[in-house]
């Protein structure tokens, strides 16, 4: 195991830690890895990554709309208490908290009557992925505590029965919500990328650049986004719905479910870069319209995702920079409180 950041005999970490391994008695051994454990622990891994994607996409979002003079009109309360989804309601309180203090947002009217879905759905859409990881979380939490080895026995051994806890169909869908619920949150993200990029979109210079017409600025960016969102299309096909007979068809109908919990992975993996990209594209745009009209929260992140990734002066392999920005946003978790975030910290 790694034990303070370097790799250690497993024993060794223990000891010093002052823990010591258990001795497994009969049967322990097979019931530790003949059910549902692996898809778990990787669903897991994944529902945890997904969550902390899931509130900083509202936090990236957030600088969107401030780049692009969004209208706060489309988060006002009334509106998603009629819709009546908690999730969706939830995602649009965060966002006027984000946002309450800006100068950079518009009010219905003002500029123009309304933004496109991109920007004005995102407490629907949001709010539908944050549904979703409710259901997996309620999943997930129900799978690591339960018996899936098989036969079980009860009754100190008087009863010994065979059935079939170890099918892994409820984590199998769950990781393949998952899966959809997170890609959606990439293609979102890339179509307010394209709104950041595009001039005839907005009023910004030509794809963000510091010379238009000679620099590229962000435009290979939104290329990047976009071919990261296709794949997670291909990613997102349900594994559930698959299922090969094995065991001389004895165990003639499977879940998949830990193939599921890959790819539900590396559709995290994909979305947290596409999700950089806009955050870069977001803190160029909002430099562009004026540090000191920001809300403060989103200027707290634009400070600190500046000690990572520059402004766009001029072309140069912007690769590197997603890369900084996509591990940022791996160590980094965003805290929401009543009007403000908290200190973003590790």
């Amino acid at each position: 195991m790694f034990y303070k950041g370097e790799r250690t005999a497993s024993i060794d970490a223990l000891t010093k830690e002052g823990i010591f391994p258990i001795t497994l008695t009969a049967k322990e051994g097979l019931a530790l890895i003949n059910g549902t454990q692996a898809m778990t622990a990787m669903g897991i891994v994944a529902y945890l990554e997904a969550e902390k994607l899931a509130y900083q996409s509202e936090m990236i979002a957030a600088l969107t709309i401030e780049g692009l003079r969004g209208i706060i009109d489309a988060f006002d309360e009334d509106i998603h208490i009629a819709r009546g989804y908690k999730e969706q309601i939830d995602v649009a309180k965060r966002m006027r908290e984000l946002l309450v203090d800006s100068q950079l947002t518009t009010k219905q009217g003002e500029i123009r009557v309304q933004d496109a879905y991109s920007i004005r759905c995102i407490p629907q859409v949001h709010g539908a992925t944050w549904q979703t990881l409710m259901y997996v979380k309620e999943k997930l939490e129900i799978e690591m505590n339960a018996a899936t080895d098989n036969p079980l026995i009860f009754n100190d051994g008087e009863k010994v029965l065979s059935g079939g806890n170890f099918h892994g169909q409820p984590i199998a869908f769950a990781m393949d919500f998952l899966a959809i619920a997170i890609a959606e949150l990439a293609n979102i993200s890339e179509r307010r990328i394209e709104r950041l990029v595009n001039p005839q979109l907005n009023d910004l210079p030509p794809f963000l650049s510091p010379q238009p017409g000679l620099q590229s600025g962000a435009m290979i960016m939104q290329y990047a986004a976009a071919s990261l969102v296709s794949e997670n299309k291909t990613l997102a096909h349900p594994a559930s719905v698959d299922s090969i007979p094995s065991s001389a068809n004895q165990e003639d109908h499977v879940s998949m479910g830990t193939i599921g919990s890959r790819h539900a992975y590396e559709i995290i993996t994909n979305t947290r870069r596409v999700l950089s990209i806009e955050a870069i594209c977001a803190m160029q745009a909002v430099e562009i319209r004026g540090r000191e009209k920001m809300a403060q929260t989103t200027r707290e992140f634009l400070q600190q995702g500046r000690e990572f990734v520059p402004s766009i002066t001029q072309d140069r392999v912007f690769s590197k920079d997603i890369q900084a920005m996509n591990d940022w946003l791996k160590k980094e978790t965003f805290h929401f409180e009543k009007k403000q975030t908290r200190k973003i910290h590790s």
